[in-house]
């Protein structure tokens, strides 16, 4: 295997959020990485398990908001040193610049591994080997790098990249400068983007701890100014003190110093109804199921029972979901505008179930 591994390497894994496009199965005290949507096990557990090989165990932290600490630790095992517990919700840019503030300081030098725990990834072998090639040019370039995935679709749910001149890279890879960045596209764009060879920004990233931070300290100044309280140890403070900005916005589409390899496995987000279905077995009419769910003269419909049992009779691409104290039913094309809707309505209730009644209920 080429590129850097064992002792520099440091993984830390966004895993905040509360999933509200899997509603009703995901909410606030059960999100997406808690479930089992890109197998038969809960996303943190498969991201956890790609890392062995990767990064010393004692080198990888979980990166949640606060109230997901004790049930991510519930299951996958892991100790609370583990973690970082993000006091309030600020974006990827805050929340990975503490990250590798923290990994400077444990460790100089280190090469810090971002991932995310709602991906579908395979072989695990081919994400090592890319990550640890991704690494090597980092190092060696002194560039923030990003995996990047070359399309087999027009996705208009995903960001895309424009890659510039080649990198030299270990055998077997391809590498290369960032030329720019581009936000989710309308169909037609992504038809155009593939056409001319943009990469899906599958938000995997590798850098140098200390080059994320110099990248922060020139073009995200108002996290840099906020990190005299991380040395006093005051992360609330920390914080309360910076505004939300995505790590893209905020460094990545500003910084010259942007490198991206293409990714050399099979990778999946999975943010919607239609990526779930897209890594279940669909049966001989187009449904896919899972839970007690029981089709006649049904085409298309996505039915999952998490409580109870579901039955389709002579409907057609509806997406179905019971959880033991909602109920979703809505045509399967509607499905990305589920999230917006739940916005709107904002009903803790509805998002925030343990809040009804006061502490500890539901």
């Amino acid at each position: 295997m080429s590129g850097v591994s064992g002792p520099s390497l440091w993984v830390t894994i966004l895993a905040g959020g509360s999933g509200q496009r899997f509603w009703p199965l995901s909410k606030a005290d059960r999100p997406k990485q808690l479930l089992p949507l890109g197998s038969a096990r809960p996303m943190i557990v498969d991201t956890l398990e790609r890392l062995p090989g990767l990064a010393l165990p004692e080198r990888t932290r979980i990166l949640a908001g606060e109230g997901l600490v004790a049930p991510i630790r519930e299951v996958t095992g892991l100790p609370a040193s583990a973690f970082l517990e993000e006091p309030r919700p600020r974006g990827t840019g805050p929340v990975l610049a503490w990250a590798a503030w923290e990994l400077e300081r444990a460790g100089p030098g280190a090469v810090m591994v971002s991932l995310h725990a709602d991906h579908v990834i395979d072989p695990a072998s081919g994400f090592r080997d890319a990550v640890r090639a991704a690494a090597a040019i980092a190092v060696r370039e002194n560039l923030l790098m990003t995996i990047a995935v070359p399309p087999d679709r027009p996705e208009t749910g995903y960001g895309y990249l424009r890659p510039g001149r080649s990198l030299d890279a270990p055998p077997g890879h391809r590498a290369f400068r960032v030329e720019a960045f581009a936000e989710k596209p309308d169909t037609a764009t992504a038809v155009r983007y593939i056409r001319e060879g943009y990469r899906w920004n599958s938000g995997i990233f590798v850098w140098p701890a200390a080059t994320f931070l110099a990248e922060i300290e020139a073009h995200a100044p108002g996290i840099a100014r906020a990190f005299p309280l991380l040395e006093r140890g005051d992360v609330p403070g920390f914080f309360s003190e910076v505004e939300p900005m995505s790590v893209d916005e905020g460094v990545l589409e500003r910084s010259g110093r942007v490198g991206s390899l293409d990714a050399t496995f099979a990778w999946d987000d999975v943010g919607t109804w239609e990526a779930f279905a897209r890594h279940r077995r669909a049966d001989e009419d187009g449904n896919v199921s899972q839970g007690e769910v029981h089709l006649a003269d049904a085409r298309g419909n996505i039915a999952v029972a998490d409580s109870g049992r579901v039955v389709l009779l002579g409907v057609r691409d509806l997406l179905v979901v019971r959880t033991e104290r909602e109920t979703l039913v809505m045509p399967r094309s509607r499905s990305a505008e589920l999230k917006r809707y739940l916005r709107n309505i904002n009903d803790k209730a509805i998002l925030h179930p343990r809040e009804r009644s006061g502490a500890g209920s539901g």
